[in-house]
């Protein structure tokens, strides 16, 4: 039956690891782009459009990619149409979808938050409208209402190195059953290439309250804003490297390059823009180590493939794609090297949109491991792997290069509060694949065991393994 209660589990001993150890577990949603500042004003949507597709301009881009693929027009995505005419191109698309993750994300985010069990067609729309928006329009569905419906207990937005992190200082000072913390993002801070950098570092520098005018002046402010963070609550820094290339350099090189960019120049070398994106990546290695935070590292992706899209409706709107880098296992591992000879690797979780990275980075991290428990790990099916299959393979890899009751397990890399289902369709996979293990005589049939194993990579690794709980 459609997404009945056994949905995805076809063994018993998937279902009982699910309904007994794994469904009512709390959510730590480790990486997100949720507002926090959206979180704060916790205003009321209007419909389920709102919530559910887009909120003037942000939205689940998920969806979106489906949607021109539709053929919709663009101002039924992320323009500014009707916002019912919006749902029904979403409910068109919907009828085209059978076998995307999607489809079944969207069936079940009807079902957890709204207890709407109608299946997404055109016959049904008119119904789903309503009985979505009656319940939206109570203050039980408040962005911090749908957190808590969720059991979620903590975000941890995305953040740039000059943001004040004001709504996250008011939030830390509500008395919410979620903590919202910051995270490190530090892209910016070596893109050499935009022309947009000059004006940053200048940002920077004010919010660091140090001038930057060598590559040490660099260094000591992005120390300044990693302790603000850490004094924010922030434990987790997460490097967004749509491609590494490993180059080091000597400190007059750095200079060198970056005064040319204080210039406004652009036009660097690959090699240049490799050794400036390595002396950084190596100092913030050595920050997290000290505040023993967790690094994570998304790479080998493709960002803004279309540069229409980009000039005319902007960035981070459904058009990028996975990338094909060539030995970036390689580079990392050269990275990671010289880092662990000055004793400064963090714990770090590997992602790799690319999933023919995964063998050969899930076999490279365990070169590093020691000193703490799983102090590298292979990072969940992400973005475009994490599907079904996607999570299978992930976890697999896991568990065949390393140690996968260790695993810190899914997150929802989501812009949208309605997200937190596509945890429950984690777990599900999670326990029929042991339970598939168990029927094949590969593990024993011990209830407390493998549900302990369940219950840790559901919520309890990730509570323990990032200390965001602890004084």
């Amino acid at each position: 039956m459609f997404l009945d209660e056994n949905f995805l589990l076809t063994n018993e001993v998937g279902r009982k690891l699910f309904h007994q150890y794994a469904k009512d577990e709390p959510i730590i949603d480790y990486h997100c782009h949720l507002e926090p500042k959206v979180i704060f004003e916790n205003q009321q949507y209007e419909n389920l459009t709102q919530v559910w597709l887009n909120n003037r301009g942000a939205g689940d881009h998920y969806k979106w990619r489906l949607m021109r693929a539709n053929g919709v027009a663009e101002e039924l995505i992320s323009g500014d149409g009707d916002d019912y005419e919006k749902f029904l191109a979403f409910v068109r698309t919907m009828e085209k979808a059978p076998g995307n993750p999607i489809y079944e994300w969207s069936h079940l985010e009807l079902r957890r938050y709204f207890a709407i069990d109608l299946i997404i067609n055109q016959k049904n729309a008119p119904e789903i409208w309503r009985q979505a928006n009656e319940k939206i329009q109570t203050d039980a569905y408040r962005p911090k209402k749908l957190l808590e419906m969720m059991k979620v207990k903590a975000i941890c937005t995305t953040d740039d190195p000059t943001d004040d992190l004001g709504y996250h200082a008011v939030l830390a000072q509500e008395h919410n059953s979620f903590k919202v913390l910051p995270t490190f993002r530090p892209d910016n801070t070596w893109a050499i290439t935009t022309e947009e950098y000059r004006e940053y570092l200048e940002k920077l520098g004010e919010s660091a309250q140090q001038s930057i005018q060598t590559f040490a002046d660099l260094t000591i402010a992005l120390s300044n804003r990693v302790a603000f963070f850490h004094e924010m609550g922030g434990r987790l820094a997460d490097q967004g490297l749509n491609t590494f290339v490993y180059a080091p350099a000597t400190n007059e090189e750095l200079d060198a390059i970056l005064a040319r960019a204080l210039t406004g120049e652009t036009n660097f070398t690959t090699t240049e823009v490799a050794q400036f994106t390595t002396a950084i990546q190596k100092h913030l290695m050595g920050e997290y180590h000290q505040r023993q935070w967790t690094m994570q590292m998304h790479m080998n992706a493709f960002r803004n493939d279309s540069t229409k899209m980009k000039r005319e409706i902007g960035i981070n709107v459904g058009g990028d794609s996975m990338g094909d880098q060539s030995e970036l296992t390689k580079n990392i591992v050269n990275l990671f090297a010289e880092v662990e000879e000055a004793n400064q690797l963090p714990k770090t979780i590997l992602y790799s949109l690319n999933p023919n990275d995964w063998l050969p980075l899930a076999t490279a991290m365990q070169s590093f491991q020691g000193e703490i428990v799983q102090k590298l790990q292979l990072g969940c099916a992400w973005w475009f792997n994490d599907t079904c299959e996607g999570m299978r393979n992930q976890l697999t890899i896991m568990a065949q290069q390393s140690l996968l009751a260790n695993f810190t397990g899914m997150l929802t890399d989501s812009r949208s509060f309605l997200s937190y289902p596509r945890h429950e369709y984690f777990r599900r996979v999670l326990c029929q694949l042991l339970g598939e293990w168990v029927d094949q005589g590969r593990l024993p049939e011990e209830d407390e065991y493998l549900g302990q194993i369940v219950k840790d990579i559901c919520y309890g690794n990730a509570h323990e393994y990032f200390g965001f709980f602890e004084s």
